[in-house]
């Protein structure tokens, strides 16, 4: 038999478990669609729309419930003569400055796949550098009065361009302020809730007129989502019962994402098949996800590993020996004093201080440290621990740096390794 062919022991549709398939209906989520959907309804009043700003962790379904809604409301705006509604989606990915953002949306209103096409068919894309930001933001207001009627301006993952917020003050003030012929409201996505925080207070006054939290899902909800995806893509009598339970207790334990439980119960789900092609045994068990969670973290240490020089991978390694040895969370000024230690038996000249806490920092962005806020009688102070399990981390180590049995064998005395 060749290496491509369509047999398969498990999977029955594995798109079901991909991050964009859009089930008929957002599971576990009805309370806060019920809470979005009285936000955006003076839209189809053909009032003025609010400036709604959702917030909430990667992953539970702020975007989703955007794109239902959004479609919905058009659906429903149609049946009405006085209500002319046009939305405006912009994924912020990659912009840092209400610059960027503003480009983007000149951009794409007037993309010829835009169904703005009216704008489109009359006006040149601008380029990224140039300009005066006043400039960009008037060519902006010009195209949205050219478009008319109602606008929804959605601006996802808005929390990318840090604390330059300056086009979240201006979009939701324009039609006040410069007398635009134009019903416009903000919709804010963010997965930061920091952003939220630190946005200024004229900001908050403007964007946050109707915020709505998306918290985690809980490990029964992020089981009801895995059940209601797994009886589409798999085949019947596939999965044992403690599978589904386990994936969603791995996520609820993490970050309460239902994207990362799809992930681990697709790669679950992969690692069952490719071993039903040589045995026959179509069954994915608890050992398949575990399996899978493994090698998850794994590749999450060696993509976070790309970006880190040899110094960042021993400051990696200094907090898996203390890791094993059942030291972490550790501060900052013990780990440099181990980290010292390493580079001395490794015969390399350490860093400074400052560098191995950047070091730290950027495996913390990369989620493979934890850094966890403490504090005593003599103050505040960080701490750091492993976010990924400690043979995930040895595993990737080991591909740089060699055989690492003794910290193996030093977390099985401790009893820390998985």
């Amino acid at each position: 038999m060749g290496r491509f062919n369509r047999e398969s022991f498990i999977i029955q549709d594995k798109d079901v478990l991909r991050d964009d398939y859009q089930p008929e209906a957002l599971e576990e989520r009805d309370e806060e669609l019920d809470e979005y959907a009285a936000a955006l309804r003076p839209v189809i009043q053909g009032w003025q729309p609010n400036n709604v700003f959702l917030y909430g962790v990667t992953g539970v379904g702020k975007t989703a419930a955007t794109h239902d809604l959004l479609e919905e409301l058009q659906e429903s705006a149609e049946e009405y003569d006085d209500v002319d509604l046009n939305v405006i989606e912009l994924n912020c990915t990659g912009c840092t400055t209400s610059y960027q953002v503003a480009v983007n949306l000149v951009n794409e209103i007037r993309s010829p796949s835009h169904p703005l096409t009216t704008v489109s068919s009359t006006r040149e894309p601008m380029s990224e550098t140039g300009y005066q930001q006043k400039r960009i933001f008037n060519e902006l207001y010009d195209d949205l009065e050219s478009i008319g009627g109602t606008i929804l301006v959605v601006l996802d993952e808005i929390d990318n361009i840090g604390s330059d917020d300056d086009i979240l003050y201006e979009l939701p003030r324009a039609r006040s302020q410069l007398d635009l012929d134009v019903k416009l409201g903000v919709v804010g996505i963010s997965n930061d809730f920091k952003f939220r925080e630190n946005l200024s207070p004229k900001v908050k006054d403007t964007l946050c007129e109707e915020e709505i939290l998306f918290p985690p899902y809980d490990a029964t909800e992020l089981q009801n989502i895995l059940r209601q995806r797994a009886d589409i893509a798999f085949y019947e009598d596939v999965l044992e019962t403690d599978v589904i339970p386990l994936c969603a207790a791995f996520s609820a334990q993490d970050s309460g994402s239902a994207r990362q439980a799809l992930r681990l119960l697709r790669k679950a789900a992969d690692i069952a098949e490719n071993e039903a092609m040589a045995d026959g045994e179509a069954k994915i068990t608890e050992e398949h996800v575990r399996e899978g969670e493994h090698q998850i973290q794994r590749q999450q240490v060696v993509e976070g590993m790309h970006s880190l020089t040899r110094q960042g991978q021993y400051v990696l390694l200094t907090v898996c020996q203390l890791a094993a040895e059942g030291e972490t969370p550790e501060r900052t000024k013990l780990i440099y004093k181990r980290y010292q230690e390493v580079l001395r038996d490794h015969g390399s000249e350490p860093l400074k201080r400052r560098r191995v806490h950047d070091h730290l920092s950027d495996l913390s962005l990369h989620g493979i440290l934890r850094l966890v806020d403490s504090s005593s009688g003599r103050g505040n102070y960080n701490e750091y621990e492993l976010d990924v399990s400690l043979s995930s981390a040895l595993d990737a180590l080991e591909s740089e740096l060699g055989e690492l049995d003794e910290i193996r064998e030093t977390a099985k005395r401790h009893r820390v390794l998985e």
